[in-house]
């Protein structure tokens, strides 16, 4: 049970084995044992995070939950911090497919519905919308204890892995 609200990472079946192919790393103990965590080098969102990602029965999920450290001067979690979620969640929900998407983000759409607060969990679900060779469309919501806090869409441009 958290301080504002009563989710845990651990009352999500994440399914066996990797949500897709890719760089992740299996998380073994802890409150988000049996997720996964994107293995990449990107060290702004390493610092924003930890961000999760699993597959369970609905399909891919992103989980995060944010500390003191990431709120706003009003005392809720800053806006950035949500926008840096949803754009990893973006690239998670991309690769819902069986493969990891490797880009950059070409463009994102946020819409912020209501405010989130330090400890709350947050889970951002959605879906792969479209594709090509070198474009990858995807939406989502996240929700901060089952409450829609941000909804959000775009599309990456995906590279050759390296």
């Amino acid at each position: 049970m958290t301080e504002t609200g009563d989710q845990t990472a651990t009352a999500i079946a994440p399914l066996p084995g990797a949500p897709f192919a890719g760089r992740l790393i299996l998380i073994e103990s802890g409150e988000w044992s049996g997720w996964h965590k994107w293995a990449g080098v990107d060290p702004f969102e390493d610092q924003t995070g930890p961000f999760h990602v699993a597959r369970d029965a609905e399909g891919i999920v992103c989980g995060f939950r944010p500390g003191p450290g990431h709120r706003n001067g009003h005392g809720m979690i800053h806006g950035g911090c949500l926008m840096t979620f949803a754009d990893f969640s973006l690239f998670m929900l991309g690769a819902s497919h069986g493969g990891e998407v490797n880009g950059v983000t070409v463009t994102m759409n946020c819409e912020f519905l209501a405010p989130a607060r330090a400890g709350q969990l947050l889970l951002a679900r959605g879906e792969r919308t479209g594709g090509g060779r070198s474009l990858v469309f995807a939406r989502g919501m996240i929700t901060a204890d089952g409450q829609p806090v941000l909804s959000f869409s775009g599309a990456m441009k995906q590279f050759a892995p390296r």
